[in-house]
């Protein structure tokens, strides 16, 4: 049965993954070596050592889709809860989920191959779908026929037509959505007013605020918290709030390491392009420039273009010494990952992009834990 359920998950990735040459290359007597020796085999050595393992007893499950490293999953297994499905586009994010949970999300799923691997049943739909815009041209053309819209017509084409078709063919009995902030203003309130819309549609009461994640880790970052629960399960009476917000009370001192590698540390070219770039707009009356933090302080919004140099959050050394980046170690700690948290199995470019688009995970737990205690399970 193992060896069967290998080799069929192998030849799904071949033949839905094929920007993944990790399954490519894999051959029928690999597999069956991982089968019938899995402690022995390198290929399968991760899934059986992760870190951050199912529950043994879940209280509930969960899928997690757009799951880049796996924030949404850390926050949903601390409530007690199993992962029955993931999915993740972003090879490199693969790989880091992999080696944190053992298992490597499915690929595309606005493929309805991928969706077809979605359990009938499950608890909790999570996402951190990307932002976009959504045309309203057929919806108005419509309106003005007397027609009703479903959320079909709304939002075919995006990426949250796939959240919310999955939404509509399950009826899980929660789903925890998050998105950036502007999510509210995009396309002129018009995305925002769509997805609420939408999910009101599909009989589901909505909570939503935005919250910032300084209050559990020294970032400044607020995000768009999007919670529901079905309508034909709590009749709308579920007793859910937000977790309460507060002002910062950890400083970026705290998730430094005191000796860092050199190489993180600005050239000389570098740091005089940025303090140049700074002055430029300064004279102009803009606020563009580099973010020396303040070591009592919090940093700026950490992004997944960090890699490139780091200007957001720059880190002062003294000595007459340039300031440094964040190694991707600090950058996780900044994003609340703890250190047992595998990183190390990509570059740093792909590491400072994944923390950049992931999430604050203990802002995520603490909302999941009002979202668990609320399902009553």
């Amino acid at each position: 049965m193992v060896l069967t359920a290998i080799r069929d998950y192998i030849e799904y990735k071949r033949q839905h993954d094929k920007y993944n040459s990790l399954w490519q290359n894999v051959s029928d007597e690999e597999v069956t070596f991982a089968a019938e020796n899995p402690l022995e085999s390198d290929f399968f050595a991760d899934f059986y050592n992760v870190p951050f393992p199912a529950p043994k007893n879940p209280k509930f499950t969960f899928i997690d889709l757009f799951a880049g490293i796996g924030g949404f999953r850390l926050a949903m297994q601390a409530q007690g809860g199993k992962c029955v499905f993931s999915s993740e586009w972003n090879s490199y994010a693969q790989k880091t989920y992999f080696a944190n949970f053992g298992e490597m999300p499915f690929g595309d799923i606005t493929k309805e191959l991928t969706k077809s691997y979605i359990p009938e049943h499950f608890d909790v739909l999570c996402a951190g779908f990307p932002c976009q815009p959504f045309s309203i041209a057929g919806v108005s053309k419509k309106k003005s026929l007397g027609r009703e819209t479903g959320f079909k017509d709304k939002t075919q084409g995006t990426l949250f037509f796939d959240v919310a078709d999955i939404i509509s063919r399950h009826r899980p009995k929660a789903f925890y959505l998050e998105n950036v902030k502007n999510l509210t203003s995009h396309d002129k309130g018009n995305t925002f007013r769509v997805i609420r819309e939408t999910l009101e549609e599909l009989n589901y009461s909505l909570h939503y605020q935005v919250m910032d994640g300084q209050t559990y880790v020294p970032q400044h970052r607020e995000r768009i918290m999007i919670v529901g629960f079905d309508k034909e399960r709590y009749h709308g009476e579920e007793q859910f709030s937000f977790p309460e917000q507060h002002e910062p009370t950890r400083s970026i001192k705290e998730i430094l390491d005191p000796n860092v590698d050199p190489k993180y540390t600005l050239s000389d070219k570098l740091w005089t392009y940025l303090q140049n770039y700074a002055e430029k707009h300064r004279a102009k009356g803009n606020g563009f420039g580099f973010g020396l933090v303040d070591l009592n302080g919090i940093s700026r919004t950490l992004s997944a273009r960090y890699y490139k140099d780091g200007s957001e959050i720059l880190i002062p050394q003294g000595d007459g010494k340039n300031p440094r980046k964040l190694s991707p170690r600090e950058c996780a700690r900044l994003m609340g990952y703890p250190d047992e948290y595998r990183i190390d199995r990509v570059s740093d470019v792909q590491a400072y992009r994944q923390c950049g688009n992931s999430v604050i995970v203990p802002l995520i737990t603490a909302v999941s834990e009002n979202i668990i205690n609320s399902l009553g399970v």
